[in-house]
């Protein structure tokens, strides 16, 4: 395969993941403005659902980014792998379902109507490992894909024909398949071979390897169906998604470092570590400073309901972006590892690798986690405490567990790739955008006027976070070399496709 482009393909994705911003806040307002807090929560608990479910996706689509990269024929038999494997999803993910809507007020119909997303997204998933490890910046071009064809379904079914959650289910539905054609389209030289059933037996054989990841991911997971069951409500679930609409753009920060997975696969180099994680920062500081400045606002314009839980979205700006370095800490020592490239590496030497080791300590991590967040509601609850109480202490819990975390991934990196982190770069950026976005703070306090017309409201809300950005871009072109090399050699590229 040819090489991969780290910060080409980073730039790519960030490119498109912050168009699928803009095209996700218009799916998520046209939610808002159109269905009720309960329905709005029942939609918040299927997306749970279903991430509980669809973990087993990894089984398949962990291996296809690593045979991609190391050119093993493999495409077909992982998607049809997959599809096998949805069957067993929904059927999961039916049982669940029946039993949440013996505990909650949930319409048991929505629920069990939701099972058309899963199959939908284990093909998603598949066809983003494959390219991720073929053309890593083809993701992008799906995700914007997926992005751009939501808002037209959402707005005819959720908005004009009053649909509800239903409306929501199927427009997922249909953006989920138009993103499936484009990564297809794309992957589709790695799907040539037949069913291959050898790849199949490998891949169930080591399947505990992908699994072993996923059991934290769903015991995190648990925290939205430990708050419904102990609140005994999904109103406050409602607040709590519509909070984490902000915060969650953060997360496409990482899309910076899409490609280090492959490219440290490829083991050709890892000097572009160091600068990659820097740009993550940089773009990390900017998002981060959006969501502080304009929580209250951004929330507002989804739903002046919603106003109120602002301070849960802050604080879970910093848990989302901690959580970046997160993945991409274990993504890293994933990469490097070559266990399963020998066919005589025996259990104990897995056991032992990058590929398990890691991902014990995020275990740990997140049963804490979620221990800490049952014990505390129970008791806050016991007291009568505020949806909103509980929402900050659920947030700043998951802020507190997630540092010690961060620490310890990044000393297990640092070992193995010798990272060094450009810390005056780091804090100069930190520094401006102290400064940019508290003098655009100040302006809004002063000119943004709150009106229930979000189409005269949301206009300003965008002009005043497009000054505040545009000012961190130039002052930082400005006084940064690096900086202003990355924007010239964007200039660059874009003159070069059109030529």
């Amino acid at each position: 395969m040819s090489g991969i482009r780290v910060t080409y393909t980073g730039l790519i994705s960030l490119v498109g993941g912050i168009i699928s911003i803009f095209t996700g806040v218009i799916f998520t307002l046209i939610i808002t403005r159109s269905v009720t807090p309960e329905e709005y929560g029942t939609w918040g608990l299927i997306i749970g659902l279903i991430t509980y479910v669809t973990l087993i996706g990894p089984i398949v689509s962990y291996w296809s980014t690593r045979d991609t990269v190391r050119n093993i024929q493999s495409g077909k038999t992982a998607i049809l792998s997959s599809l096998l494997l949805s069957i067993g999803a929904i059927s999961t993910y039916i049982i669940i379902s029946y039993l949440m809507s013996n505990y909650t007020n949930v319409e048991q119909n929505v629920l069990l109507f939701a099972a058309i997303l899963i199959p939908t997204m284990l093909i998603n998933g598949i066809l983003i490992a494959i390219n991720l490890g073929w053309k890593p910046h083809a993701i992008s071009y799906g995700t914007l894909a997926y992005g751009i064809s939501s808002v037209p379904l959402a707005l005819f079914l959720i908005y004009y024909l009053n649909f509800g959650v239903t409306g929501i289910i199927i427009s997922v539905f249909l953006a989920n398949m138009i993103s499936i054609i484009i990564l297809f389209y794309y992957a589709k030289e790695k799907i040539t071979n037949q069913f291959n059933k050898t790849f199949l037996k490998k891949w169930l054989k080591f399947s505990w390897i992908p699994i072993y990841p996923g059991i934290a991911i769903l015991v995190a997971g648990f925290d939205i169906s430990v708050f419904t069951i102990i609140t005994g409500s999904v109103i406050g679930l409602a607040f709590w998604t519509a909070a984490m609409v902000l915060p969650a753009m953060i997360s496409h920060t990482g899309l910076i470092s899409r490609a280090i997975y492959a490219k440290l696969l490829e083991e050709k180099t890892k000097e572009f570590m160091s600068e990659n994680l820097t740009l993550v920062f940089y773009f990390g500081i900017i998002l981060i400073s959006l969501v502080i400045t304009f929580a209250r606002p951004g929330l507002y314009a989804l739903n002046p309901i919603y106003e109120i839980v602002f301070p849960v979205a802050i604080i879970m700006s910093f848990e989302v972006f901690l959580s970046v370095f997160t993945n991409i800490f274990l993504l890293s020592l994933a990469g490097i590892e070559r266990v399963d490239k020998f066919e005589n590496s025996t259990f104990k030497d897995y056991l032992k690798s990058k590929l398990f080791f890691p991902q014990t300590i995020r275990l740990i991590q997140t049963c804490i986690y979620v221990l800490i967040l049952a014990v505390g509601l129970l008791i806050l609850v016991s007291f009568g405490s505020s949806n909103q109480e509980l929402l900050l202490f659920w947030a700043s819990i998951a802020l507190i567990t997630q540092i010690p975390l961060v620490c310890v991934l990044y000393y297990l990196v640092q070992k193995n790739i010798m990272i060094k982190l450009e810390i005056s770069r780091i804090a100069k950026f930190a520094l401006i955008a102290i400064g940019v976005f508290g003098f655009t703070y100040v302006l809004t306090t002063q000119f943004l006027v709150y009106s229930p017309d979000i189409f005269s409201f949301i206009p300003n809300v965008l002009m005043f976070a497009s000054f505040g950005v545009g000012l961190y871009i130039i002052i930082t072109y400005l006084i940064d070399n690096k900086i202003r090399n990355l924007v010239h050699a964007v200039i660059y590229e874009i003159k070069t496709k059109k030529s």
